[in-house]
């Protein structure tokens, strides 16, 4: 719990009110010493497993798409109905394993250069990050 100061900021910073809920949510997302990936429906267990906390589903989402707004979370679309969340928010690409639903960090030195040849008018590329669906090689 060293780190309340810290999730309270993180929580006012992102309009949040910091709520003893909204402070396990805290602990579960950013104390690990590793980033990870999740879904919300995956957080709701991992947060009931490691704090013994029942939050609802309805406080879960609102932090976590509060989180990703203010760029303290990263969100990966892996299609128009399945999203993942990333607690590692730099420039990274991605492995989706379809049969185990989990994503793996490739991290920028594993992938040659990507050159994109369309532009857009008006626009700008502001990141480039690959996301490489794999399946079991059967």
């Amino acid at each position: 719990m060293s780190n309340n100061l810290e999730f309270i900021t993180k929580l006012r910073a992102s309009g949040l009110r910091p709520t003893k809920q909204r402070i396990s949510i805290c602990e579960v997302l950013f104390s690990p010493a590793e980033t990870f990936h999740f879904s919300i429906n995956e957080l709701v267990k991992i947060i009931e497993r490691k704090t013994n906390h029942k939050i609802s589903l309805a406080t879960i989402y609102n932090t976590i798409h509060a989180f990703k707004k203010k760029g303290y979370l990263k969100e990966i679309a892996i299609n128009s109905d399945q999203s993942y969340f990333d607690t590692n928010t730099t420039d990274h690409h991605h492995f989706y394993d379809e049969q185990k639903k989990e994503l793996i960090d490739i991290h920028n030195s594993e992938i040659g250069p990507i050159k994109i040849n369309k532009t857009i008018p008006g626009k700008k590329i502001k990141s480039v990050e690959v996301l490489v669906k794999v399946e079991t090689d059967y």
